[in-house]
């Protein structure tokens, strides 16, 4: 009986080319063989959870939605709707990559109901580019979130995920590289195309410093988001077209552990330096502690 569990790239390349599975097959018989859960039972949970993704980005695109602390106000409807949008982005799939991934993490910054992809944080990546390729990838969605999942499990399990222990390239990065796999397997891409986008778009995020404004997961969060949907976009556009990492996705990973681990804890979510500490986010808090 084979073994579907797997810790790091070269297991669960392996894996594919023993088996002659793509990626998405391999994670969900691994998902039958670690819990019980027939393959089509996880399929139909992966497509739930895309709804939920999807209503992230409706959420999102709301012209009312806003969050408590104000730092948040519709930013992806006024792009959306701005006479400007499109003007750098002209192909209509990638501007509503960037729209979409920033009114998803707009959905996490007011509160409401997420799909974590690794982190809230980093939540909008994932629902904003596969909302945005749907029409094209249709019922590929599927076997773009399983791939995704495979990334998130290998990175889980060589490093970390969460900001407070490495950063935002653990999370933002993290996140654009499972979102570049996933797409690139939806796109037709080959296993080890995928794992190459993955490392792609992760090393280009490395050493990314995780610094939110007010301990808020807004400034810099949800517009970051939307860039790195475009960044993940890039890696599968290169990965698909033969353009390899000279770093293999699992040494990409050892670096941004080892990076995450050098980094300053004043850098690590703590709110006590970087972007949190310049005088117009010290000065914006002033004021909404005096407005009560």
């Amino acid at each position: 009986m084979t073994d579907y569990r797997f810790e790091s790239a070269v297991q669960l390349l392996t894996l594919c080319h023993e088996c002659g599975l793509p990626i998405s097959e391999v994670v969900a018989l691994r998902e039958e063989q670690l819990f019980g859960r027939h393959v089509q039972d996880t399929r139909r949970e992966t497509c739930r959870r895309y709804k939920v993704m999807k209503s992230m980005v409706e959420e999102g695109l709301r012209d009312d939605i806003h969050s408590r602390s104000g730092l948040t106000q519709a930013p992806a409807r006024k792009y959306y709707e701005s006479a400007s949008s499109g003007t750098v982005l002209r192909d209509p799939v990638l501007r509503n990559v960037l729209a979409y991934a920033i009114a998803a993490n707009s959905c996490n910054a007011c509160g409401g109901r997420i799909v974590a992809s690794p982190t809230a944080g980093s939540s909008g990546i994932l629902a904003g580019v596969l909302a945005a390729f749907e029409e094209r990838i249709g019922k590929k969605v599927v076997d773009a979130i399983l791939t995704a999942s495979a990334v998130g499990i290998i990175a889980h399990k060589r490093a970390f995920l969460s900001g407070a222990r490495g950063g935002c390239q653990a999370e933002i990065g993290v996140s654009a590289a499972m979102t570049a796999a996933g797409l690139a397997e939806a796109l037709g891409g080959e296993p080890c195309q995928c794992l190459n986008a993955a490392a792609l778009a992760l090393k280009n995020a490395l050493g990314l410093t995780c610094d939110p404004v007010g301990g808020l997961v807004e400034v810099p969060c949800v517009k970051r988001n939307g860039f790195f949907a475009v960044h993940a976009c890039v890696a599968a556009e290169l990965s698909l077209a033969g353009i390899g990492s000279f770093i293999p996705f699992d040494e990409v990973l050892d670096v941004m552990r080892q990076t995450g681990e050098m980094m300053s804890q004043a850098l690590r979510e703590t709110g006590l330096a970087g972007l949190a500490k310049t005088a117009t986010a010290k000065e914006y808090f002033k004021q909404a502690e005096k407005d009560g």
